[in-house]
């Protein structure tokens, strides 16, 4: 029955496809993969292989920044069809107790996809993780690293954000952004807050470097991605040698969240989780504008190594 089920499957993939209809296609693969991973204990390797579903190494991750908009990128580029994403963070490589388990137990971890198709996982805290350069390099030398990036004292509010979330729902007390930020012995900057270190975004790329070419690594404008994704989604297209898929028709304004939404045909559509877009609390102007004067040298040099200027203030 199960081998009947598959041969069923591949006759209408094989159909579309001669149609070239793109998205349903896409949305067929991803049923036919979670067909198998609900009836793995019965199938067979053959089986499998039959079916041209394996569980492949990424081609390509996206390493940061946290609160830069990773969820999101993954999700709209799981749009299209020779792209599957892992769903959950996997924390390989910065993790050390899940690097112990090899590449073999992170294979596992990745879904099944077809050979046309490249698989790809984020996760955010690879980008400020000493050792995870390294570690990506012995996998795959070769690899192309997604790094997405937002104005970076906006970037660090929405950090704090997050963390105090977590701590009202655990009734728990937590400073104001402000106090965490501007150290209250020599009123400049707190570099020790996590925050705002992460938004040093050349401190870590420097780093990066060391082990791969700037030409391995895409930038993603996290802040244009909000407000008109398809350019950026084009561009990632792009530098991952991927046909042009995506269209506007994917992606759909969502008023009430503030978000587009994602549209993969007629019949199945899905919008970021309820935790994205998180209201910022109010931060007081002139520490916001030291922040900024902070960032500012930082940045420059980020546009310098990357070639790509953002509107930054």
């Amino acid at each position: 029955l199960l081998h009947t089920k598959f041969i069923y499957l591949s006759l209408i993939f094989h159909l579309l496809k001669q149609h070239a209809v793109c998205i349903p296609l896409h949305t067929l693969q991803r049923k036919q993969a979670l067909h198998l991973k609900l009836h793995r204990r019965n199938s067979t390797r053959e089986q499998l292989r039959m079916h041209h579903l394996f569980k492949q190494l990424p081609r390509a991750i996206i390493i940061g920044v946290r609160k830069g908009g990773t969820r999101a990128l993954l999700e709209m580029l799981s749009l299209h069809p020779a792209v599957v994403k892992a769903s959950q963070e996997v924390h390989f490589f910065d993790n050390d107790e899940n690097y112990d388990r090899g590449v073999d137990w992170y294979l596992k971890k990745m879904p099944f996809s077809f050979p046309h198709q490249i698989t790809i996982e984020k996760s955010p805290a690879y980008f400020i993780t000493e050792e995870v350069p390294e570690r990506i390099f012995k996998m795959n030398s070769s690899i192309k690293l997604l790094l997405i990036v937002r104005e970076p004292t906006i970037r660090a509010v929405s950090d704090y954000t997050q963390v105090l979330e977590g701590k009202e729902r655990k009734n728990k007390t937590y400073n104001k952004f402000e106090e965490l930020v501007i150290d209250t012995k020599t009123c400049e900057v707190n570099t020790k807050y996590k925050a705002v270190r992460t938004s040093i975004y050349t401190k870590y790329l420097e780093h990066w470097l060391k082990f791969f070419p700037i030409e391995q690594f895409h930038i993603v404008d996290g802040d244009h991605l909000i407000t008109d994704p398809l350019p950026e989604l084009k561009l990632v297209e792009q530098f991952l040698n991927l046909p042009s898929r995506i269209s506007q028709y994917n992606l759909y304004f969502n008023a009430t969240r503030g978000f587009f939404c994602l549209r993969f045909n007629f019949m199945f559509s899905k919008c970021l989780a309820g935790s994205k877009g998180r209201i910022h609390p109010d931060v007081n102007l002139s520490i916001k504008e030291k922040l900024q004067r902070f960032f500012h040298p930082f940045n420059q040099k980020f546009y310098q190594i990357t070639g790509r200027t953002f509107n930054w203030p």
